[in-house]
């Protein structure tokens, strides 16, 4: 039997919740509300119910909290993107502190200090690095553009901007997006323009077919500039298209194009070509240069990145005869960054590609107490390797979203380090193998930091200390 939706009027909004979510109780049941603010009174409806919670839409504000602010982006609510645009920036910050807070207490078991003060990030707007588009034929389209198309009225139905969540089939065309420093929309907007002037083939998510797939755009706090043109052949259409963009856009530094035929939009085991320019970009860091290809992994908030890692520096405390293990090193950052404190230090990565960057960017810094292996974690990380490398003193784990794995948290246990210093993206992952490291390590300080303004996530570095 198919679920009767219903509407409750005047509901109040008391918390923010998982996903970008506000939270509203009523009778017992814990409703959760996209786009709404705790303070508000709104109508919603519901339509899903489980046991003791719903999801619902939100119809109307009756009367809006004071920590509203209305959303710059004229694409809020659609885009999904930054869900947190009308909640003022303060605010957004002390959720963000709660959700630490809650994850450990509510998901934890272990004892912790009162939290530090989250570190805002100084930019709220076009602090990313990194931004991806998509070209479509199959346009999303509001209900007034659905109303004048059944009148009658053209539109264009090939766009270039984001996927709508929950529509693999559906991008939102992008007037302008707050996320991404100039020439970023620019770029984005003279891309759209030339392809519809030229009559150039969007790519068809259905049928599988077009010419210009995606478009990926990264700044760097250098001043370089890299653009990735993602494409199905290079014809002449394609060759004119990215000369196009090379004879508008000098500042370009990196332009590089992709042939992608598959059926998904994965390119990362696909060869990239250089079409103008280098094939990296650098970013610099207390005088540390990093390269960035194509492929590199590296924070999408430069400028936070650098207070992140900061963070994780101290609470490290790396003495100069000391040998430090930097788990999950992706492109060596981190290490790299410690390194001239520290006597030799050592990173694991599964990526190989990562590894090779890490590896290069040690060696343009003259850095040459590091090294960087390729493995899985969860089966590299053992007594063997711990005798050939060297068993480390100080600990720096950055593991995915996931956390880490039980034998790398047994491992960890195992070596007894003085200090632990993790780093998570998720601090629900984190409080279960903060858990699990209760048993030989107590947790000494906690400091939250805002890398991505306007939504839900946040990133927590803990320090740990042996028992």
């Amino acid at each position: 039997m198919a679920f009767k939706r219903y509407n409750i009027e005047n509901l109040e909004i008391i918390s923010a919740g998982a996903e970008g979510k506000a939270v509203a109780k009523l009778d017992g049941l814990t409703i959760f509300v996209p786009y709404a603010v705790p303070g508000d009174f709104v109508d919603v409806e519901i339509y899903k119910r489980k046991h003791g919670y719903a999801e619902a839409n939100l119809l109307a504000i009756r009367t809006p909290s004071p920590d509203r602010v209305v959303p710059p982006c004229g694409h809020f609510g659609t885009c999904g993107g930054c869900k947190w645009q009308m909640l003022s920036y303060d605010k957004q910050l002390a959720f963000k502190q709660k959700q630490v807070e809650d994850n450990f207490r509510h998901l934890g078991k272990f004892e912790f200090p009162e939290l530090m003060p989250i570190i805002g990030s100084e930019k709220q707007y076009y602090y990313r690095n990194k931004l991806e588009y998509t070209f479509s034929t199959m346009k999303w389209l509001s209900y007034e553009d659905l109303k004048r198309y059944e009148d009658g009225e053209f539109y264009e139905q090939r766009c270039l901007g984001f996927h709508v969540p929950g529509m693999f089939d559906k991008v939102l065309d992008i007037e302008h997006c707050w996320l991404q420093a100039a020439p970023s929309n620019d770029i984005r907007l003279f891309c759209r323009a030339y392809a519809l002037e030229h009559n150039l083939d969007f790519y068809n998510p259905r049928e599988q077919v077009g010419l210009l797939r995606n478009i990926i755009i990264r700044t760097s706090s250098t001043g370089d500039l890299m653009l990735v043109v993602v494409i199905t052949e290079l014809n002449d259409d394609s060759k004119g298209f990215l000369q196009a963009i090379a004879d508008r856009f000098p500042e370009i530094t990196s332009l590089v194009y992709v042939i992608n035929t598959k059926m998904n939009d994965a390119i990362f085991d696909l060869p990239f070509h250089l079409f103008k320019g280098q094939d990296y970009i650098m970013e610099e860091m207390e005088g540390l240069k990093f390269k960035v290809g194509p492929k590199s992994f590296y924070q999408t908030n430069s400028e936070q990145a650098y207070n992140l890692y900061k963070v994780a520096r101290e609470f490290a405390a790396i003495q100069p005869d000391d040998v430090v293990y930097d788990l999950f090193t992706g492109t060596g950052t981190i290490a790299n960054f410690v390194a001239h404190q520290a006597k030799r230090v050592v990173g694991i990565e599964y990526v190989d590609t990562a590894v090779a960057d890490a590896k290069i960017n040690s060696a343009q810094n003259n850095i040459e107490n590091t090294e960087f292996l390729v493995g899985d974690m969860a089966k590299i990380f053992t007594d063997s390797f711990i005798k050939k490398h060297g068993k480390p003193d100080v600990v720096i784990s950055d593991p995915p979203r996931a956390g880490m794995h039980p034998n790398v948290i047994e491992q960890l246990l195992k070596l007894e380090v003085p200090r632990i210093v993790y780093v998570s993206c998720n601090p629900a992952t984190q409080a279960r193998d903060l858990t699990l490291l209760n048993e030989k390590y107590k947790v000494v300080a906690v400091q939250p930091v805002d890398m991505f303004p306007h939504t839900q996530h946040v990133e927590n570095v803990v320090k740990l200390e042996l028992r």
